[in-house]
Protein backbone atom coordinates (compact mmCIF):
# COMPACT_ATOMS: atom_id res chain seq x y z
CA UNK A 1 0.00 0.00 0.00
CA UNK A 2 1.51 3.11 -0.94
CA UNK A 3 1.23 6.45 1.42
CA UNK A 4 -0.46 9.78 0.02
CA UNK A 5 3.07 11.21 -0.12
CA UNK A 6 4.25 8.38 -2.47
CA UNK A 7 1.46 8.36 -4.53
CA UNK A 8 0.83 12.04 -4.77
CA UNK A 9 3.57 12.95 -7.31
CA UNK A 10 2.42 9.84 -9.62
CA UNK A 11 -1.03 11.13 -9.64
CA UNK A 12 0.18 14.54 -10.79
CA UNK A 13 2.29 12.85 -13.27
CA UNK A 14 -1.08 11.02 -14.72
CA UNK A 15 -2.83 14.63 -14.55
CA UNK A 16 -0.07 16.44 -16.81
CA UNK A 17 -2.42 18.32 -18.90
CA UNK A 18 -3.97 21.50 -18.40
CA UNK A 19 -7.44 20.59 -19.62
CA UNK A 20 -7.61 17.45 -17.45
CA UNK A 21 -7.16 18.98 -14.57
CA UNK A 22 -9.55 21.09 -14.75
CA UNK A 23 -12.25 18.87 -15.56
CA UNK A 24 -11.36 16.70 -12.84
CA UNK A 25 -11.48 20.01 -10.40
CA UNK A 26 -14.82 21.03 -11.89
CA UNK A 27 -15.96 17.35 -11.35
CA UNK A 28 -14.67 17.69 -7.90
CA UNK A 29 -16.78 20.97 -7.34
CA UNK A 30 -19.92 19.30 -8.96
CA UNK A 31 -19.81 16.13 -6.44
CA UNK A 32 -19.69 18.49 -3.92
CA UNK A 33 -22.19 20.62 -4.71
CA UNK A 34 -24.48 17.59 -4.98
CA UNK A 35 -23.58 16.15 -1.76
CA UNK A 36 -24.01 19.81 -0.08
CA UNK A 37 -27.27 19.86 -1.70
CA UNK A 38 -28.34 16.42 -0.80
CA UNK A 39 -27.57 17.51 3.01
CA UNK A 40 -28.93 20.57 3.17
CA UNK A 41 -32.30 19.24 1.62
CA UNK A 42 -32.25 16.42 3.13
CA UNK A 43 -33.07 14.60 -0.28
CA UNK A 44 -30.49 11.98 0.11
CA UNK A 45 -31.93 9.73 -2.72
CA UNK A 46 -29.88 11.74 -5.27
CA UNK A 47 -26.63 10.72 -3.67
CA UNK A 48 -26.13 8.17 -6.39
CA UNK A 49 -25.61 10.51 -9.09
CA UNK A 50 -23.18 12.34 -7.02
CA UNK A 51 -20.00 11.03 -9.18
CA UNK A 52 -21.84 9.90 -12.12
CA UNK A 53 -20.63 13.41 -14.11
CA UNK A 54 -17.17 13.60 -12.32
CA UNK A 55 -16.72 10.53 -13.05
CA UNK A 56 -17.53 10.91 -16.73
CA UNK A 57 -15.59 13.96 -16.78
CA UNK A 58 -12.48 12.42 -15.21
CA UNK A 59 -12.37 8.94 -16.94
CA UNK A 60 -12.89 11.49 -20.62
CA UNK A 61 -10.08 13.55 -18.97
CA UNK A 62 -7.77 10.24 -19.06
CA UNK A 63 -8.68 8.09 -21.81
CA UNK A 64 -9.06 10.56 -25.16
CA UNK A 65 -6.95 13.70 -23.92
CA UNK A 66 -4.05 11.99 -21.70
CA UNK A 67 -4.15 8.46 -22.79
CA UNK A 68 -3.61 7.25 -19.62
CA UNK A 69 -5.80 4.91 -16.95
CA UNK A 70 -6.89 7.01 -14.03
CA UNK A 71 -5.88 6.29 -10.62
CA UNK A 72 -9.11 5.34 -9.66
CA UNK A 73 -9.01 1.78 -10.71
CA UNK A 74 -5.35 1.18 -9.07
CA UNK A 75 -6.53 3.33 -5.91
CA UNK A 76 -9.81 4.54 -5.32
CA UNK A 77 -9.49 6.21 -1.82
CA UNK A 78 -6.14 7.81 -2.02
CA UNK A 79 -7.25 9.16 -5.81
CA UNK A 80 -10.61 10.67 -4.20
CA UNK A 81 -8.15 12.93 -1.56
CA UNK A 82 -5.46 13.24 -4.59
CA UNK A 83 -8.59 14.64 -6.80
CA UNK A 84 -9.56 17.53 -3.75
CA UNK A 85 -6.09 18.55 -3.46
CA UNK A 86 -4.96 18.89 -6.97
CA UNK A 87 -8.40 20.80 -7.56
CA UNK A 88 -7.89 22.83 -4.14
CA UNK A 89 -4.46 23.88 -5.51
CA UNK A 90 -5.71 25.00 -9.06
CA UNK A 91 -8.52 26.90 -7.55
CA UNK A 92 -6.54 29.02 -5.42
CA UNK A 93 -3.71 29.14 -7.63
CA UNK A 94 -1.09 27.16 -5.98
CA UNK A 95 -0.61 23.99 -8.66
CA UNK A 96 1.54 25.50 -10.73
CA UNK A 97 4.36 26.06 -7.69
CA UNK A 98 3.43 22.54 -6.64
CA UNK A 99 4.15 20.75 -10.17
CA UNK A 100 7.00 23.01 -10.08
CA UNK A 101 8.15 21.53 -6.87
CA UNK A 102 7.36 17.82 -7.96
CA UNK A 103 9.20 18.74 -11.01
CA UNK A 104 5.68 17.76 -12.84
CA UNK A 105 5.71 19.73 -16.20
CA UNK A 106 2.29 20.52 -17.91
CA UNK A 107 1.81 18.50 -21.44
CA UNK A 108 2.63 20.26 -24.70
CA UNK A 109 0.68 19.03 -27.47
Amino acid sequence: MKTFQEFWPEYLNQHRHPTNRLLHAFGTLFYLFILSLAWVNGQYRWLFLAPLFPYALAWYGHFVIEKNTPATFSHPWLSLLADHKMSYLLLTGQLEAELKRLQTHDFTP
